[in-house]
């Protein structure tokens, strides 16, 4: 069955994570993605230990679901060979600095000259009004400047990176639905649009949601940072033999966290009452949940929070997950045989449709697969395509 964007046609001209992470989602919903390539390739192919070459792990797990077009746009030729393209199109992204996309002259103005209600999306570092606009941009420098790094500093002793490429993912996300926000927009009033995402103010809109604090009320005064967050003791916490995540949260919660521990006076301890002072009281508060919960094992935490509906959870490796047995019972890793790797894992779309449900139809390309079979589509006749692949501006 097909997905809810069938029948939607992506140029894609994004590389690295950001952008190919939100036309797989694209794909995934059923979008004919077309990963246009330069000639070296987008620069994840050769990142990472790979069975073959120009083919690393990132790639595969970030290019499914799309077809591979190789065209030099150094060659005019290759430019109106992607005008041509983008006549038949929806969507147009790009990760790309302003000054770069410019000069290829891939503007919205040029997009929209030959597909008036073409939604065409910009991602980059910053917004174009600002003074960084042309600067580059990459997670690391990205989690500096929104302020993530600056927080690590109060849980290990200096800045440090999260040790996920969250800026690259937020900002996929962000991509995702203001190009589906456009194409609704579209299929209600037939009017396209020109969409700037920036990866430095996604971040900061992200991070700031709790962050802003008393400064929500006060912009000069106030304390920005939500403190239970930044607590040390926000940690997961040692048991007799392990280590466990849990979070009593409601009044009922810590009340019956108390008694499961045998101090139910602390229920009753005016710090510790209600939401409101517990909210003023994290330190101690946290620095007793520790305690009280080192004095036991782990799995006596997991059942008997469980039982009690007190939010509690293992701390699960990198590893165990694929043997975790709720991703097992919904099927999240599958092994498919990829033409070229033999069988590779995939994480699969992680969500449902009831009537329009995603599925992983084609696993990631190698450079240039499908050019000459995307052309061909486009109208291109054999003589056109052979003339641009003689001159290397097209994969053979």
């Amino acid at each position: 069955m097909a997905g809810p964007l069938k029948g939607i046609k992506i140029l894609d001209l994004t590389s690295v994570v950001m952008g190919p992470y939100a036309t797989q989602i694209f794909g995934d919903f059923g979008a004919d993605v077309i990963k246009v390539e330069s000639p070296d390739g987008d620069i994840m192919r050769h990142m990472g230990a790979a069975k073959r070459p120009a083919m690393g792990p990132i790639h595969v797990a970030l290019n499914r679901n799309k077809r591979s077009l190789m065209l030099d746009l150094r060659q005019p030729t290759a430019r109106e060979t992607l005008l041509k393209l983008a006549a038949t199109a929806d969507v147009f992204v790009h990760s790309m600095r302003p000054d770069a996309i410019e000069r290829l002259g891939l503007t919205y103005d040029a997009l929209k000259a030959v597909k008036p209600d073409i939604v065409y999306c910009g991602a980059y570092g910053y917004g174009k009004a600002g003074p960084y606009a042309l600067e580059p941009a990459y997670d690391d420098m990205i989690q500096g400047m929104c302020g993530m790094a600056s927080i690590n500093q109060h849980l290990a002793g200096e800045p440090r990176f999260t040790p996920t490429i969250v800026g690259d993912k937020v900002s996929g996300l962000t991509i995702a639905y203001s190009v589906l926000a456009a194409l609704f927009h579209r299929s209600r009033t037939g009017e396209g649009q020109s969409i700037e995402v920036p990866m430095f103010e996604s971040m900061v809109s992200f991070m700031m949601i709790e962050h802003l604090w008393e400064r929500a009320f006060d912009r000069e005064n106030g304390a920005a940072g939500y403190p239970r967050v930044m607590s040390q003791l926000r940690k997961p916490h040692r048991t007799s033999d392990g280590y466990v995540c849990m979070l009593p949260y409601t009044d009922r919660n810590w009340k019956d966290f108390f008694a499961l521990a045998g101090r139910p006076d602390l229920a009753a301890e005016p710090r510790y009452a209600t939401a409101t002072s517990r909210s003023q009281n994290y330190e101690t508060l946290y620095a007793t949940l520790g305690e009280i919960i080192s004095g036991n094992t782990t799995a006596h935490w997991l059942k008997h929070c469980g039982e009690l509906s007190i939010p509690v959870a293992p701390v699960n490796s990198l590893d165990d997950l694929f043997s975790d047995p709720h991703l097992e019972a919904v099927g999240t890793f599958f092994t498919a045989e990829h033409p070229t790797l033999g069988k590779i894992t995939q994480v699969k779309p992680p969500v449902n449709f009831s009537a329009t449900p995603s599925e992983v139809r084609t696993l990631a390309p190698r450079l240039g697969q499908h050019s000459q079979e995307i052309l061909s589509d486009a109208g291109f006749t054999p003589e056109e395509i052979a003339v641009l692949v003689a001159a290397g501006a097209t994969a053979a």
